[in-house]
């Protein structure tokens, strides 16, 4: 009996060990040991302060191999891992040497649940570029990029808070450094807006600094502040001219080419503004008819005769043409309209359509007892005769009363065109 027990009990023990290891076989083969790699785009560097005391940086090269990051577990747990999980670091005071270039420094990478001997790095180190530390100061231009406040406003003044800034980073970097540029929004604004926002770098080739050049870059965030000022339409100019014409000639008038704008200003500019019944003069000594024979022409920037805290609105034109109208002494200048103008020889087939609506005739009195002509009073015509279809300028022939004489001869620009019928449109 008791040779019996001990047979089932070690028969037992027997079974016990083989379910054991039948299993451990099904584990391992369901769930085997293996390897898979992961690419780790950011390693930290450590005791960045070692090279900083002595004014120095680094720099990643460009031209570094990914970092492979291989880590041998179960499936299932390779299963769980993702390259986030794993920290790789590069410890500055682990570099081979500092007088090297690149810089190589080993690299340690862990992941939680690994044990240090499952993980392998490849390559081993980071490739560095070590360069001096450099601080330049840069003023910052603030923009809209092109947006537009609400209708009646524009911008009048725009600032940053700083207006400069330092940047701080390899002395590589802060030599490309062109300019600092800060965007503000206003789009459909109506009132004075201000935000904080981050700083664009811009290289001296006009390109945008890169995500990558900007981590290396010590760059602080900036207030921007867009000031609106309300818009003014019909504001008239008005010029005047110095010097006098050559002798036996006058300046018979002046006008400016436009001669009414549109302005956005601040609330006391815009008072001041009305007050002056809405008028901007451009002074004398902006236009110089000395010794001049014929009509004189300047043309200015309308923007450097403009008050303070005015400001042309956004899609105005700064030119500005002034034109004063010379004319022998005892001349004087008649407009007559186009429509008065007699169209001699014209074809029946043709037709003529003047480009402007008046045209100048220039006079003079041969007895100053003779009253000023009226438009009524001058005969003007044309000769179609030979001219074909197209564009022309063509010569006016100007009849006058007894006692006056033509200064100028006088032009006008025609389209003739042939006349459409019903039978020929259809």
């Amino acid at each position: 009996m008791k040779e019996k027990i001990t047979n089932n009990l070690l028969l037992k023990i027997l079974s016990l060990i083989i379910a054991f290891l039948v299993w451990l076989i099904v584990v391992n083969a369901d769930n085997p040991i293996m390897t898979e790699s992961f690419v780790v785009s950011d390693v930290q560097l450590l005791n960045e302060a070692y090279i900083d005391a002595d004014g120095k940086m680094c720099m990643q090269d460009e031209e570094q191999d990914p970092i492979r990051v291989t880590i041998r577990a179960e499936r299932k747990v390779l299963d769980r891992i993702s390259a986030s999980d794993i920290r790789a670091v590069a410890d500055l005071q682990q570099a081979v040497s500092l007088d090297t270039d690149p810089v190589m420094v080993p690299i340690t990478a862990v992941c939680a649940g690994i044990a240090p001997e499952d993980i392998q790095v490849t390559p081993q180190n980071l490739s560095l570029h070590v360069e001096d530390k450099d601080t330049q100061e840069f003023v910052v231009n603030v923009t809209t990029n092109n947006t537009r406040p609400d209708r009646g406003y524009e911008v009048g003044t725009l600032s940053s808070n700083p207006e400069k800034i330092k940047i701080t980073g390899p002395i590589s970097l802060i030599n490309k450094i062109d300019r600092v540029n800060a965007a503000i929004d206003v789009s459909d604004a109506s009132e004075d807006v201000t935000e904080e926002t981050e700083v664009t770098v811009i290289d001296k080739n006009g390109e945008v600094f890169s995500d990558t050049d900007m981590a290396y870059l010590n760059v602080s965030k900036v207030y921007v502040t867009a000031r609106l000022w309300e818009v003014r339409s019909d504001v008239r100019i008005r010029a005047e001219y110095s010097g006098t014409a050559a002798e036996g000639y006058e300046a018979e008038s002046i006008t400016t080419t436009p001669n009414v704008i549109t302005v956005a200003g601040s609330t006391s500019a815009l008072e001041a503004l009305e007050e002056q019944n809405n008028t901007i003069w451009i002074p004398a000594d902006a236009v110089d008819i000395s010794g001049e024979k014929s009509d004189y022409e300047e043309k200015i920037n309308i923007s450097d005769y403009l008050p303070e805290g005015l400001k042309l609105t956004a899609d105005s034109s700064e030119d500005l043409f002034i034109r004063v109208n010379i004319l022998p002494e005892g001349s004087s200048v008649c407009e007559v309209p186009t429509k008065n103008i007699i169209v001699e020889n014209a074809p029946d087939t043709m037709q003529v359509a003047f480009d402007t609506a008046m045209i100048e005739v220039r006079v003079k009195k041969t007895s100053e007892d003779l009253e000023d002509l009226t438009e009524k009073e001058i005969q003007a015509s044309i000769d179609l005769e030979d001219i074909e279809e197209g564009s022309h300028e063509l010569p006016v022939e100007i009849r006058l009363p007894e006692g006056y004489e033509l200064v100028d001869e006088v032009t006008t620009g025609v389209e003739v065109s042939r006349i459409s019928i019903a039978e020929e449109n259809s």
